[in-house]
């Protein structure tokens, strides 16, 4: 039914139910992860109310700013970094994050081991593969994925899943399927896909982590 208080999260969580259903998932399998960058925390608090937890931000310093005020006043929000991270901002992540989906390279896992170290802080960590072997786009190559995940592994670094971004502008169903496989393959639980567009396919081909942004938020801010 929808009535004047149905909102854009009513229907994305309709939509996650359904998806769901088709695949004989629970739809508490898949995680949304509302993707709040660019947009202020006016924009943020009335999907707080709605029960909304886990939020996802692209850049370090933008996070801090905003969520300071929002984490004092809500408690039991989860915050997920969905964007690049550079490895001279590894120690600000852990300390703010409570999960890193842009673990890419063995530079930044050196830097996230240190950082994790010195604070105690185990934030969980899906592995970005470069799924469609894009040059412009970051992730780490399919053929590089078994040395750093060897190499997470012995640093003890909490690696719970792989996430990709496949190409625009083409079937993306292939390329949900492959990340699927590789996460089966090298015993990982954890699948970050799926984006606005595309997020009920991702959770038919196994999604735990689902990354909205504009059908939440509209056009950034």
């Amino acid at each position: 039914m929808t009535g004047p208080e149905h909102t854009p999260l009513d229907d994305i969580r309709a939509r996650i139910a359904q998806a769901a259903r088709i695949a004989r998932r629970a739809p508490a399998d898949v995680t949304l992860v509302a993707v709040s960058k660019t947009h202020p925390a006016e924009a943020i608090r009335p999907l707080i109310a709605a029960g909304q937890t886990v939020f996802g931000e692209n850049r370090v310093q933008e996070a801090q700013a905003k969520w300071a005020p929002l984490r004092e006043e809500h408690a039991g929000l989860e915050l997920h970094l969905v964007g690049q991270l550079q490895s001279n901002k590894a120690d600000e992540a852990v300390a703010l994050f409570d999960c890193i989906h842009s673990l890419d390279r063995p530079s930044l896992l050196t830097a996230l081991a240190r950082a994790m170290d010195k604070t105690g802080r185990r934030v969980p960590l899906f592995v970005q593969v470069n799924i469609g072997a894009e040059e412009q786009k970051g992730g780490c190559a399919i053929a590089d994925l078994p040395a750093l995940l060897t190499e997470a592994r012995a640093a003890e670094l909490p690696v719970i899943g792989l996430m990709c971004v496949p190409p625009a502008g083409i079937e993306a169903a292939p390329f949900f399927a492959l990340l699927d496989k590789l996460a089966a393959d090298h015993g990982l639980a954890g699948r970050s896909m799926g984006m606005s567009d595309d997020f009920e396919t991702a959770i038919q081909l196994g999604a735990t982590h689902i990354r909205v942004g504009s059908a939440l938020f509209g056009a950034r801010g």
